[in-house]
């Protein structure tokens, strides 16, 4: 059965900040590793049919062994869609030899204009039956805090 791992949070920002942030090189590098890693963006196309290529590093990989090697994941991602500034689509393949890593991962980043900012909600399908879920949605929920606080010290309000 297909599998959809979810998270959201609300932004001190408005759509159109947040929107910028998705597609930034540099802002992507800083706010999108999760909690425990850092990342670096290889190569940057921000645009539908385009992508970029993002590998991961574990600052301690003992616990959470990489899918790529044993501290690192490497990740293609591709623009599949993006209306500004409402939703950026994309279609993340990991490099792994485990087959458990397999398929393409579809990323949905939803934007709406709230009270008090902008209600992100990531939605991943296709995540890969290797990937925990509880796990996977921890990171992207620490993605989305890093997001938030990035945001915060980029605005001057943090």
């Amino acid at each position: 059965m297909a599998r959809t791992d979810r998270a959201s949070r609300v932004i001190a920002a408005p759509p159109t900040t947040v929107y910028a942030a998705l597609l930034d090189r540099a802002a992507i590098e800083a706010w999108l590793p999760p909690e425990g890693m850092r990342g670096r963006v290889e190569r940057w196309n921000p645009r539908p049919g385009g992508g970029f290529r993002m590998t991961l590093t574990y600052l301690d990989p003992t616990d959470s062994p990489g899918k790529t090697s044993d501290a690192t994941d490497v990740v293609d991602v591709g623009f599949v869609a993006l209306t500004p500034p409402e939703r950026v689509v994309q279609q993340a393949v990991f490099a792994a030899d485990d087959p458990a890593y397999a398929g393409t991962m579809t990323m949905s980043w939803h934007l709406a204009a709230t009270r008090g900012g902008t209600e992100v909600t990531v939605t991943a399908t296709g995540v890969p039956p290797g990937i925990d879920q509880a796990a996977h949605q921890a990171g992207i929920a620490s993605s989305l805090a890093n997001l938030a606080a990035y945001l915060a010290t980029a605005d001057g309000r943090g």
